[in-house]
């Protein structure tokens, strides 16, 4: 009983020092947001804010045109979104119900592509998409990234929990498998998709690395690459580079602790636990 306690005790307190690592860059971000250019460089720093003005938020959202920057990221998550989940629903109905040969061969093949990081493929995408002269725009943006093979193994996995009985029973009552995958199977799998649309979403608005690559000028920046320029638009100024920080991450977190129920149960049931 003793053993059992102390473990117990043992587990949460890392769990609490853990927790407390992760979450302690955030609350240093935010508070950063409200300290003024002297408090921030202050030694030893100093934690809290002498007060808790929204100026820094107001010098930083006019030194930077970061609407401009809100609005194209807004229009990639959104057409990466709608682009992928698309793609990833008939990919997974095409391994999961569709009889082919070489279906096993050729998922075995696309799994194994999950190892090729996607820093190998920056070069091979950037010049596709200066040669289809798409350099500088926002569907630049979004077209390496129209399809998942992680997203397609989650779905697919779901999709061969349903039994074949409900596929054969549609079948027989004139169900094409167009209605069949949008009347029966698309319904059934809201946890997962849900799911794939919360991490596709997330993952769109944190991109930076090929954005970095594919853009040059304000017209088509995303936040997190217009929050680098920032730092030479507005002087590297750390109290308004945190205030912006802020605001852009702040959306995300938020949506990520109330959906985060939905992401764990959406990927569980798709078979990958733990």
């Amino acid at each position: 009983m003793k053993k059992s306690i102390l473990s117990k005790i043992f587990i949460y307190f890392f769990l609490i020092i853990g927790s407390f690592i992760m979450v302690f860059p955030f609350i240093w971000m935010i508070l950063g947001a409200f300290k003024t250019s002297a408090e921030m460089i202050m030694f030893p720093p100093k934690f809290f804010p002498s007060s808790l003005s929204l100026e820094n938020f107001k010098k930083a959202f006019s030194m930077a045109p970061f609407g401009k920057y809100f609005f194209n990221s807004l229009v990639v998550m959104f057409f990466s979104v709608l682009c992928t989940t698309f793609t990833t629903i008939l990919g997974a109905f095409a391994f999961s119900r569709l009889n082919f040969k070489g279906k096993t061969i050729l998922f075995s093949f696309l799994l194994s592509l999950m190892m090729i990081p996607f820093e190998m493929l920056i070069i091979t995408n950037y010049t596709t998409i200066v040669k289809m002269k798409l350099f500088n725009t926002l569907p630049a943006l979004v077209l390496p990234f129209v399809s998942s093979i992680f997203y397609t193994y989650i779905l697919k996995n779901f999709f061969d929990t349903v039994s074949d009985s409900l596929y054969y029973s549609a079948r027989i009552d004139g169900a094409s498998n167009w209605k069949y995958l949008w009347r029966i199977l698309v319904p059934l799998a809201k946890p997962s998709l849900f799911t794939i649309i919360l991490l596709n979403a997330l993952s769109s608005w944190n991109s930076f690395m090929w954005p970095l690559y594919i853009t040059s000028d304000s017209r088509s920046r995303t936040l997190p690459y217009g929050l680098q320029v920032f730092t030479t638009e507005a002087g590297s100024f750390n109290e308004l580079l945190m205030a912006a920080s802020s605001v852009i991450v702040l959306p995300m977190i938020i949506v990520f602790i109330i959906a985060r129920k939905y992401i764990v149960n959406g990927v569980s049931r798709g078979g990958l636990k733990g």
